[in-house]
């Protein structure tokens, strides 16, 4: 009785809210508008007879449109889920007499198709149902039908989804495979310290249920979180709070001798290289200066510094910067700097105001003060 009474309580059936903004419901209803439209109408200047659309276009745009980081909106998923099921479906009308046997085969025998091809698409299910039972003008096209309109069909719709996931709703489509894991001390590097990518995949294999979610947006999910629990236990302190003020800076065109003199006399490891609206467009280091000198010179490290840049007189701190930079806004909260300050070879982020104008630096070692003093409180 309690598993029947958990079974239909009302908060099982009760749908979880969406995570879209109003302005992103209406442009993915106004990218399925305009992808099914122009579909519609090169398909009729291209083949001239009907079906024009096969209906399970309209449940594709629901996926491409809203879900384009799902594995099941991927090309190969709606291109080759929509042709292999439709040749499925095809085949079982042509062999199979009784339609609803006919339609049953169809729709499971696609199933196992497009997980088997690593195409699996749910629209396909109802284009090998529309193959069946689509009536005599279907029917008389036979295996035709896969081909206009079902594949050209398919074709202008990836193109549309190319073109309006990218350029206008923003979304990176299609999504790349992710990359192979590294082999341990190489990985990337994460804000979190304690989950890590081979967790999230065996997690995965023990929920036993398909998720509709790319291992990369997992990963990235869980990482948020993990920011999240560092802000919670942090509270609210910001990189203004944080950052080192009044720092010295050059311009791209300032000479590497002048550069160097300024590190040294100001104690600075690095120097912030501004255009002429005082913005952020490089970064020049001690390392990058040292990183420079021939290993092979048996000269004292003074002696080849200084031989270095009396030979490159007239290079200036454009030749050696780092650019583009990652900076952070003085407002954003010091958690946003753990990404940043985690990437190889990152010690320092400049910190730039409304105005993108430079405000001051945060250290890896500022960062670490915080987070240990966090800790403690924790």
């Amino acid at each position: 009785m309690q598993a029947v009474a958990r079974l239909f309580a009302w908060r099982r059936w009760w749908p979880e809210p969406l995570a879209l903004s109003n302005a992103q419901k209406l442009k993915a209803g106004v990218a399925a508008l305009i992808a099914i439209l122009l579909t519609g109408a090169v398909t009729q200047l291209s083949v001239g007879h009907a079906p024009l659309l096969v209906a399970s276009m309209g449940a594709a745009s629901v996926i491409l449109f809203v879900l384009p980081a799902s594995p099941l909106a991927q090309p190969w998923s709606f291109v080759g889920g929509h042709l292999v099921s439709a040749a499925i479906g095809v085949a079982c009308a042509r062999l199979i007499p009784d339609v609803t046997l006919a339609a049953a085969l169809a729709v499971g025998l696609s199933i196992v198709a497009m997980a088997t091809l690593r195409c699996l698409h749910p629209p396909g299910g109802a284009i090998a149902l529309n193959a069946v039972i689509g009536g005599p003008a279907i029917e008389a096209m036979g295996f035709s039908f896969v081909v206009a309109p079902v594949l050209l069909n398919a074709l202008l719709m990836l193109l549309v989804a190319l073109i309006l996931n990218n350029f206008w709703l923003r979304h990176p489509y299609p999504r790349p495979l992710p990359a192979p894991a590294k082999p341990q001390g190489t990985a990337a590097p994460r804000a979190r310290s304690t989950v890590t990518e081979a967790d999230i995949a065996a997690a995965l294999r023990d929920h036993r249920e398909l998720l509709d979610v790319t291992m990369d947006d997992l990963e990235h999910v869980v990482n948020l979180a993990e920011l999240n629990a560092h802000r919670r236990r942090l509270g609210d302190i910001r990189c203004l709070d944080v950052m080192t003020r009044g720092v010295s800076w050059v311009a791209p065109d300032t000479p590497l001798a002048d550069a160097w003199k300024l590190l040294k006399s100001t104690g600075q490891r690095v120097l912030p290289v501004l255009d002429a609206d005082r913005r952020v467009i490089g970064m020049v280091a001690l390392s990058d200066f040292i990183q420079r000198l021939d290993a092979r010179d048996l000269a004292s490290l003074r002696t080849r510094l200084a031989r270095r840049l009396k030979r490159g007189g007239g290079q200036t701190v454009a030749s050696l910067m780092a650019s583009p930079v990652d900076a952070v806004r003085d407002i954003a909260h010091v958690t946003e700097l753990i990404p940043v300050l985690t990437g190889a070879g990152r010690h320092h982020v400049p910190v730039v105001d409304a105005a993108g104008r430079l405000a001051g630096i945060v250290s890896q070692s500022e960062l670490i003060a915080v987070l240990y003093e966090g800790a403690l409180a924790a």
